[in-house]
């Protein structure tokens, strides 16, 4: 964590004024280095075949229900046919990528340096590990090639996920993947308040938005959902 002295400093660099050159030198390098992340991500993450995200806090210890449950909710995307992308970090990404690799499926982290998750956790496959320094650029990853989105509790990365998928289905930039929330407990308040307030009272978004999420309270209603989406349709994971 920052501590408030390099806070300062962050701020106040904000506030710099700079010349020309610099801006052009810096802004030139940040542009390349975020390429260089869309290009190793799209080369790798091409091949991976069908698969599905798990979200979910990186603070969620290995004793916690929901991180046994998303270890077993990655066992049966495997039994499946899916390979299970996470954030490549602690808690339930960590777990995540267990239940992939403990049942011989493909295990891929797609990791951020961040105060919880400063080193991929250990079950990310080797050939499937990706660093980012961008948020955006991993984001993009995420939401490219995925086939589903599982999220499990978790804080504000977690909902900077959901609402990113949730955006992108709404606006039609992707296709109506699987939205599954685990979690009626955690998820149920935050529904109502979107359903009630956001729609309803507001009228911010349609009345049928509100499907494009599910709510579930077990693994296998979780991938109920989304073999029962692809099963309408006649597709099934080719691994």
């Amino acid at each position: 964590m920052l501590n408030n002295n390099e806070e300062e400093i962050k701020i106040k660099k904000a506030f710099a004024e700079k010349d020309w050159s610099e801006i052009q030198s810096q802004d030139s390098w940040q542009i390349f280095k975020a390429i260089a992340e869309f290009v190793e991500g799209y080369d790798k993450m091409a091949k991976i075949g069908p698969s599905v995200s798990i979200f979910g806090s990186a603070r969620t210890k290995p004793d916690h229900k929901y991180y046994k449950m998303s270890v077993e909710i990655a066992e049966k995307l495997v039994e499946k046919g899916y390979g299970v992308i996470t954030g490549g970090g602690p808690g339930i990404m960590e777990a995540g990528n267990k239940g992939a690799q403990q049942s011989g499926g493909k295990s891929i982290g797609l990791n951020i340096k961040l105060p919880f998750e400063a080193v991929p956790n250990k079950y990310v496959d080797v050939d499937k590990s990706i660093n980012f320094d961008y948020f955006f650029a991993r984001k993009v990853c995420f939401m490219k090639y995925s086939q589903g989105f599982i999220v499990m509790p978790g804080g504000f990365g977690t909902m900077d996920e959901l609402f990113e998928a949730l955006t992108l289905i709404q606006t039609k930039k992707v296709g109506r993947f699987p939205i599954v929330l685990v979690g009626i407990s955690y998820w149920g308040g935050l529904l109502e308040w979107i359903k009630n307030v956001m729609g309803d009272e507001e009228g911010n978004i349609s009345p049928e938005d509100i499907d494009l999420v599910k709510l579930v309270d077990s693994p296998d209603d979780a991938i109920n959902v989304i073999t029962e989406f692809y099963d309408k349709y006649m597709l099934k994971p080719n691994f």
